[in-house]
């Protein structure tokens, strides 16, 4: 018994098949390629899902259901994706389309809330009842599973972490809101931030780090010239790593849960980033002084944990 889940980000969609055992023994991929119509990224959905199938020798017969995680807010009654900034999405009859391309039953739900059900049963928060995983992508998304139940609130729109504000009146965010966490800890942002530190700074080694090309700014850029001594480097991490910090520490403490995992591209910087963001969380959340606190961990399941959670949508 086989089932396919489909991680649709702003940059890449990326599907997989996933066996009993919670493996994803094949994958297709292909940059989302914003911005263009959902009716060309639900083609592209359906050819991949196909080209995963095939990779993995086993045919759409052996599928059991199909599982899409997507930015934005989901209505899971309709199936309809209601509302995803990243994507240009508004009233995507998101189900009925993907059904309509596979003859499959699809299930979708919020892409962060996807990975946290994913890291919930096959990851970091296997076995732990109250945690928050927190994916640093393209935005900021979040999952919430409070008494190992996904939080998804009247309207299904919960948990959206990445738009709280944490300055007010501060970037204006494409959601219509200012100063949203995301437009400060995505690894978006990051590569914003990295960019105005090296209009600022000419002698940054962050240049030779990008070749002399701004445009070759990626997430590792500020963090490679930190390791290399850069002192613009260095201020850009240590104002990045503020940032995130201070999202996680209102996520303790709103919800106080045993975990708080940390997953994206830029979590791979590991206790780099993750020690360093949890010396302020330790300083300034509320409950310093209680016996238990809660844990901030980077995901183990990295880029999996979206397609795992979005093709145990079913179970």
């Amino acid at each position: 018994m086989y089932r396919i889940g489909v991680d649709l980000g702003g940059t890449n969609i990326v599907t997989g098949v996933v066996d009993e055992n919670y493996k994803i023994i094949s994958k297709a991929e292909t940059p989302t390629n914003m911005p263009r119509s959902a009716e060309e990224i639900f083609d592209d959905i359906a050819r991949l899902c196909r080209e995963a199938l095939t990779a993995a020798g086993i045919s759409m017969a052996q599928v059991v259901s199909v599982g899409i995680g997507t930015p934005g807010s989901v209505n899971k009654d309709n199936g309809y994706i209601e509302y995803a900034n990243n994507l240009a999405f508004h009233q995507i009859p998101a189900q009925e389309m993907l059904q309509a391309r596979l003859g499959k039953q699809v299930y979708l739900d919020n892409d962060a809330n996807c990975a946290a059900l994913g890291e919930a049963v096959a990851g970091a928060g296997n076995g732990v009842k109250n945690f928050v995983a927190v994916t640093l992508g393209t935005g900021v998304g979040s999952g919430i599973i409070v008494d190992g139940r996904l939080v998804v609130g009247g309207n299904f729109a919960a948990g959206e972490m990445g738009h709280h504000v944490i300055v007010h009146n501060g970037i204006p965010c494409n959601c219509g809101r200012k100063g949203c966490w995301e437009k400060y800890a995505s690894a978006t942002a990051l590569i914003t931030q990295t960019k105005a530190a090296m209009d600022a700074h000419k002698d940054s080694a962050m240049w030779t780090l990008a070749g002399g090309d701004i445009n070759n700014v990626n997430g590792r850029t500020a963090f490679d010239g930190e390791r290399q001594g850069d002192a613009s480097a260095h201020a850009v991490v240590e104002t990045y790593i503020d940032y995130v910090a201070c999202g996680v520490t209102n996520i303790v403490n709103t919800f106080q849960p045993d975990m708080v995992c940390i997953g994206g591209g830029i979590s791979n910087e590991g206790e780099n980033l993750l020690g360093r963001v949890r010396a302020i969380v330790e300083r300034d959340r509320y409950s310093k002084y209680a016996k238990k606190q809660t844990q901030v961990v980077k995901a183990v399941l990295g880029n999996h944990a979206g397609i795992i959670g979005a093709a145990l949508l079913d179970a």
